[in-house]
């Protein structure tokens, strides 16, 4: 638990100073206030494109391995990963219907792409939710772990692969095309939701640890009661 607290303390700390830095960051001249929410939206969508790889990757693993560990490392990393899709999701929808007048549309690729990123892992926990054996759930969960990152390079490069409502990448290899001010704010916004998902992982891997020990031991007290033999019970 003290391991717990210090995380989601540095976590505290790091959104603190990330909040600080997108409030007293410049707004954009054109987009005015609204401008600020990239200091959500972008963070957001990095930590769920890391969660999904961590997902796969634990995938890979359980698939090599075949320990629990690493069935918890993908499963508590989907469950972060689908909450900050949708807080992703949620802040460019306000952001879209500021700037282009409307806050969902189906034709544009990077929205539609993560739209469908989304459906896709929330399929991932109701098929954990579905099976009951855990070797069964942990198999079909990897399978289709490893099998759903490949929608992460498509929502990523999306911007660049087909030009409609959303802008190319704002950070490139020949440079960024943010001012400096907003770079930093929003860098310093990506570390502290990494904190963040460092501090949600550890807690919600303690809390599966704990609910595998419960079901172990209520296994084990169901074990030791037996039913009565129907001889003993004639003799009665």
């Amino acid at each position: 638990m003290t391991r717990i607290r210090v995380l989601f303390g540095l976590a505290a700390l790091s959104m603190a100073l990330g909040l600080w830095f997108a409030l007293t960051a410049p707004a954009d001249a054109l987009q005015g206030e609204y401008s600020r929410l990239i200091n959500i939206h972008v963070p957001s969508l990095w930590l769920a494109f890391l969660a999904f790889g961590v997902t796969a990757f634990g995938s890979v693993m359980w698939l090599i391995r075949k320990r629990p560990r690493w069935d918890r490392l993908a499963s508590a990393s989907v469950e972060v990963g689908v909450l900050f899709t949708g807080i992703g999701l949620v802040t460019g929808m306000i952001w879209g219907h500021a700037v282009w007048g409307t806050a969902w549309d189906w034709g544009d690729p990077r929205l539609a792409s993560t739209a469908v990123m989304f459906f896709v892992y929330l399929g991932y926990l109701a098929l954990r939710a579905a099976v009951d054996d855990p070797v069964a759930r942990a198999r079909r969960s990897a399978i289709l772990g490893v099998i759903a990152v490949v929608q992460v390079p498509l929502v990523y490069f999306s911007v660049n692969l087909f030009r409609t409502l959303h802008q190319t990448q704002s950070i490139r290899p020949d440079g960024s095309t943010m001012p400096d001010e907003m770079l930093v704010a929003m860098l310093v916004n990506v570390v502290a939701f990494t904190v963040l998902y460092v501090a949600l992982m550890a807690a919600r891997i303690d809390v599966a640890v704990a609910e595998e020990a419960s079901r172990s031991e209520q296994a084990l007290a169901g074990d030791a009661v037996k039913p009565p033999k129907i001889s003993k019970i004639r003799d009665v």
